[in-house]
């Protein structure tokens, strides 16, 4: 037996890291997203790495995530579903086989579950082991993530725990939303002379998602459920497919057609309106709410051209689905150095875009794909936090693709959020000034 297949034995006899109850849950939430009833905030790292695998980076993870979800819940006047991209996201595709340094070519580095970054032979060797490294990762930031939740912090009674201490300005943004939140709470108790329910203050948990490549290690997590007579990969909560990866007749695909977590499928501007359609009916023939998301990376130059087409074809074929859109992987610009950096002006760009058509063509536009770091890297230039070209260099941390930061990922969401508001009090301007019984077409959401 072979060093792989002894790894490959010991994984699929390991426990499950999600139930499938969980699994369930998400979906149903993703088919209300996609109905224009929540919204998804899918967020975290471009590649989680091993060394981060420690409890207090794993708290400013979910802080982060919460303070995004908060606004975005505030702004949108719907529940937000957090999904991280995180507890497995250790894999990454590459565009080059091979990385050359000084006249040394060695393999490039995918991702810690397969070689190390350090550029030697030794480490740039693919090691089945790192399969089970990857496990234990990921079971101990589920573990740790459900023990914060389990101990109140995901509760709206404890916002001043969510504090990260981060740049002034981006933190008071969240500071004054929290007063406001703490106020209205502290109302409601008034009111109603006792506590709030915690119904009412809980929030739905925070999931797990990452992208579906190292098939070894999801085949390894896949397991079949009696009480549901289906298979779900348990490693898991969400899928996702990428652009690199969603052949209609490869394997990626197969996989991904036999299990059933819910899935989203990464959507570039090469894809056209048939072959979208083709994949969607694939992977979800019984088209079922909450099964596919469709995650749009069309880069800001080509969103209103690509993205109408896309979603006209959706309408015309009836597939219920959810779209979300990630506005970082089709915006990556390379230095003259080498140093790959996404500008935060063209990132804006999309999600605006993206809402704008979204809007226009009666769809809604339920999620946003971020890679984010709650860290204050300068690794996205722009933003009111000021990153330069000339910055890039002093705190550039991310062994794949650059993240937003604290600061450039709150504003991101605050704009998203007003945009919202813009366009919703535009319609309900038009609404007004063509009848007054047009009233009833307004918006009218609430958490």
């Amino acid at each position: 037996m072979s060093e792989f297949e002894r790894v490959m034995r010991q994984l699929e006899q390991r426990p499950a890291l999600v139930h499938p109850a969980e699994i369930i849950k998400l979906k149903q939430l993703i088919a209300e997203a996609g109905q224009g009833r929540r919204f998804i905030l899918q967020a975290g790292e471009c590649a989680e790495r091993f060394i981060d695998c420690q409890s207090e980076l794993i708290t400013e993870k979910l802080k982060i995530l919460l303070q995004i979800s908060l606004i975005a819940t505030q702004g949108l006047r719907r529940p937000v579903v957090t999904l991280g991209r995180l507890a497995g996201q250790f894999g990454k595709p590459r565009s080059d086989e091979l990385e050359t340094r000084d006249s040394v070519t060695l393999p490039s580095y995918r991702g810690d579950i397969i070689n190390g970054f350090e550029f030697s032979p030794a480490a740039r060797r693919p090691d089945p082991h790192r399969m089970l490294d990857a496990y234990q990762c990921a079971c101990a930031t589920l573990n740790w993530i459900r023990a914060l939740s389990d101990s109140g912090l995901t509760e709206l009674t404890a916002l001043r725990r969510w504090t990260l201490f981060k740049e002034k300005k981006a933190s008071s943004v969240f500071q004054e939303l929290q007063e406001r939140i703490e106020e209205a709470v502290a109302f409601l108790q008034v009111w109603g002379g006792e506590k709030p329910s915690p119904t009412l203050l809980n929030r739905n948990p925070v999931f797990a998602s990452h992208e579906s490549l190292l098939l070894p290690y999801e085949s390894a997590l896949t397991r079949y459920s009696e009480d549901t007579s289906a298979y779900f990969n348990l490693g898991t909560h969400f899928l996702w497919l990428g652009e690199r990866t969603r052949d209609l007749h490869g394997a990626h695909v197969e996989y991904l057609s036999g299990i059933s977590n819910p899935l989203g499928i990464k959507v570039g501007p090469s894809m056209t309106p048939d072959e979208l359609v083709a994949l969607v009916r694939k992977l979800n023939p019984a088209n079922e709410w909450g099964r596919i998301t469709l995650i749009t990376r069309l880069g800001h130059q080509r969103v209103a051209d690509v993205l109408p087409r896309l979603i006209q074809a959706v309408q015309a074929e009836g597939l219920n689905l959810t779209w979300s859109c990630d506005p970082m992987h089709g915006n990556i610009v390379r230095m003259s150095d080498g140093l790959k950096t996404r500008y935060f002006d063209n990132i804006m760009a999309e999600v605006l875009v993206s809402q704008k058509v979204h809007h226009e063509l009666g769809s809604w536009l339920g999620g946003l794909h971020l890679e984010i770091t709650a860290e204050d890297v300068t690794e996205c230039v722009g933003g009111d936090v000021g990153v330069s070209e000339d910055h890039l260099t002093l705190n550039y941390q991310s062994y794949c693709d650059p993240r937003l930061n604290y600061g450039q990922s709150l504003e991101l969401m605050l704009r998203f959020c007003d945009s919202f508001k813009t366009l919703t009090q535009r319609e309900v301007v038009s609404a007004n000034s063509i009848s007054p019984r047009r009233k009833e077409l307004a918006p009218c959401t609430s958490v």
